[in-house]
């Protein structure tokens, strides 16, 4: 559903919220090329309601359209905002963005919020058990884009931040590239993403993690007792 806001002089002012929402337009976002519209679109509600109430879009309603590879229907929220359009635009968002993205002008105290709104957008996080050993339990923390270029900066900057540098792999199915952290780095990354229980984020996705670093915990309290009471 487009609304209009073009009159408006749009202080973009960088928050958790803010640097969230850039974050989930960076993955599942698109700026029109007419130079003013700006659109979100995905296939869960919350996730939309999210942008929109970070992104302070009071009045305008949340529509549908359809998939251009089937007739399922997704959730799409679009308006029209001139200057926020060109303040995008600088920061490094582009029209047709997928596979020309590079690097984003994300301040570091905002970083880990746009991670977030990435992963929260285009990433996975996924567990199992690795039978070649006796009661290994595994889980990687994933971040996905058409653009090598991003990619390589999201890992410079990760590492820069952290002192993690996770691997990169193509993944041929879906013409795009992975950014992977194993289970050691994953758990210097996701406390990082989720630093305060109140910042917006995905809640199928944070569920998956708990449940992932409940597990773990339950498995080395199981290793050794006596250190897990210290």
């Amino acid at each position: 559903m487009r609304g209009n806001q073009k009159n408006k002089d749009y202080k973009m002012k960088w928050t958790p919220e803010f640097a969230y929402a850039i974050g989930l337009l960076t993955t599942d976002g698109n700026l029109s090329i007419d130079g003013r519209h700006i659109e979100f679109t995905s296939k869960d509600i919350q996730h939309v309601r999210l942008f929109k109430k970070c992104m302070n879009l009071k009045g305008i309603k949340i529509g549908k359209k359809k998939n251009g590879y089937s007739d399922k229907k997704y959730y799409r929220i679009q308006f029209s905002n001139v200057r926020l359009y060109k303040k995008l635009l600088k920061i490094g968002l582009m029209p047709n963005k997928s596979k020309r993205i590079k690097r984003l002008k994300i301040p570091n105290k905002y970083f880990f919020d746009f991670l977030r709104g990435c992963f929260d957008g285009d990433g996975s996080f996924y567990f199992y058990w690795n039978l070649r050993w006796k009661s290994s339990f595994m889980f990687y923390t994933i971040f996905c884009s058409g653009s090598l270029a991003f990619i390589k900066w999201l890992r410079k900057k990760i590492k820069t931040l952290l002192n993690i540098k996770g691997h990169i792999d193509p993944n041929g199915s879906r013409q795009e590239w992975e950014l992977k952290f194993a289970k050691k780095e994953s758990k210097v990354i996701i406390p990082r993403l989720y630093y305060q229980i109140s910042l917006p984020y995905l809640q199928r996705k944070y569920k998956k993690v708990i449940e992932a670093l409940k597990t773990e915990e339950i498995m080395r309290t199981w290793r050794n007792p006596e250190g897990a009471q210290a």
